[in-house]
């Protein structure tokens, strides 16, 4: 085998193979040894299989055979003598002229071609101990408590049917039919629909001017999307609805004690309090991991600069791009809605692809360095976590994982990834910062770009 680079630029490599006739023959001739004993064919008994006849029924595929298995192990031998971690697997050039390949077949030529391979970088690892890091935490108040309590009280609120004209505070029950310039528009009718007058649940200006309607009685609303609306479609436009009122219902008494409680399914309202502090606490804590964690990549990001494999941020980026453009076209927006070009943002995106495939790639290069695992148990336990979100199809979900290693490996790749993050917050400074709410759920920038 000769093997001749012909390109060294960054983490591309091109490499010129040959392999010798005389070598695929050699090759072959072991083959065809090995299906003497194992042919069977009328006229010779077992294991009398001249080579020579095997070799005029069999020799082209099995040369077809054995040359691939040649470019398989000279592919590898490549990648082992240069010391590589391959990006992508090895792209094979084979010739094209179907009278070279003929030949090589026939085995009266050599096999020449040629292979391009994208290598990992070599990664050198900063110094993690050296990372600070403020990590904001918020503790939960019995305010906070208190009023979640109450608007679970008041999503449960009992309503009695009423006579009369509905007031704010009042339950009513539309059906409505809603249009753009005398259009109607997609996701602009309902069905037996409850409005709490005064909630500002609906669209502003719908609430209010459903004061005073009866049962049965309808009513033109005139409203106008907010400009913000998430219906990019519908953002700022003036709308029109015909509103009928089914019935009209008066909110009954809330008494916040244990019977209330009882009817969630707690034994008591203090149980209550303890499971919603409980989970305010886990939302708490959530954010404050998340708002670490992405201070850690960024201090990860600037620790470690170097050269991406052109392929996989170029298939990172088309992930990206594929999903913003299908979300902009199904909200009917452009760039320009964005204040921005195409082209700027392609450059914006091609820069998050890079820092994602970079990220990737130091996080894999510390949980190699430190045999951070994930093991199967963990990873049953996430199918196990992932199934029941389809209640009724368990099963279906089970199965799918188990025959398919590639969403196996989504569900293998988020743990390993916290894994590491838990691995690096252990030895980096981090500083407990209390915060507001508000500060602590503020989106800034960077979060945004994420």
């Amino acid at each position: 085998m000769q093997v001749t680079e012909l390109l060294a630029e960054g983490l591309k490599r091109e490499y010129r193979v040959v392999l010798p006739a005389a070598e695929l023959d050699a090759k072959a001739q072991v083959r065809l040894n090995e299906l003497k004993d194992k042919v069977r064919l009328n006229g010779f008994r077992p294991g009398k299989v001249p080579v020579a006849h095997l070799k005029r029924m069999y020799g082209k595929s099995v040369l077809a055979e054995v040359i691939d298995q040649a470019v398989n192990e000279a592919n590898t031998k490549i990648v082992e003598d240069g010391g590589f971690k391959l990006a992508m697997q090895p792209k094979v050039e084979l010739p094209q002229d179907e009278a070279a390949v003929n030949e090589v077949i026939e085995g009266k030529a050599d096999l020449s071609y040629t292979v391009n391979i994208e290598v990992l970088p070599k990664i050198e690892l900063g110094d993690f101990k050296a990372i600070s890091l403020e990590k904001p935490v918020l503790a939960v108040g019995d305010e906070e408590v208190e009023d979640t309590v109450k608007r679970i009280a008041e999503a449960n609120r009992p309503f009695t049917a009423k006579e009369g004209a509905a007031e704010n505070g009042d339950r009513v029950t539309v059906s409505f039919v809603g249009s753009i310039d005398g259009e109607k528009f997609e996701g602009g009718s309902g069905e037996d629909i409850p409005v709490v007058l005064g909630s500002n649940s609906f669209i502003p200006g719908f609430e209010e001017q459903l004061v005073g309607i009866k049962a049965d009685e309808t009513r033109t609303v005139n409203v106008t999307f907010p400009e913000a609306y998430q219906a990019a479609n519908l953002a700022g436009k003036a709308a029109s609805f015909e509103v009928t009122a089914k019935t009209i219902e008066a909110p009954g008494e809330l008494n916040l004690d244990d019977e209330f409680a009882k009817t969630l399914g707690m034994d008591s309202l203090e149980a209550l309090k303890e499971q919603v502090k409980s989970r305010i606490a886990q939302e708490h804590n959530a954010q404050s991991r998340n708002k670490v964690k992405r201070r850690l990549l960024d201090a990860l990001d600037g620790l470690h600069q170097f050269e991406v494999p052109p392929t996989l941020a170029e298939q990172e980026f088309q992930g990206i791009w594929d999903s913003v453009t299908s979300e902009m076209q199904a909200q009917n927006r452009t760039f320009a809605d964005e204040d921005t070009t195409e082209e700027a943002a392609r450059a914006d995106y091609e820069k998050i692809a890079q820092r994602r495939v970079r990220l990737g790639l130091v996080l894999a290069e510390i949980g190699e360095k430190n045999n951070i695992q994930v093991s199967d148990d963990e990873v049953t336990r996430a199918v196990v976590e992932r199934a029941r979100q389809f209640p009724g199809q368990e099963q279906q979900v089970w199965e799918f994982y188990r025959n398919n290693a590639q969403a196996l490996a989504s569900l293998r790749a988020p743990i390993f990834e916290e894994k590491v993050v838990d691995f690096l917050l252990e030895l980096a400074k981090v500083k407990e910062v209390p915060v507001t709410r508000e500060e602590l759920y503020a989106e800034d920038e960077a979060d945004k770009a994420a």
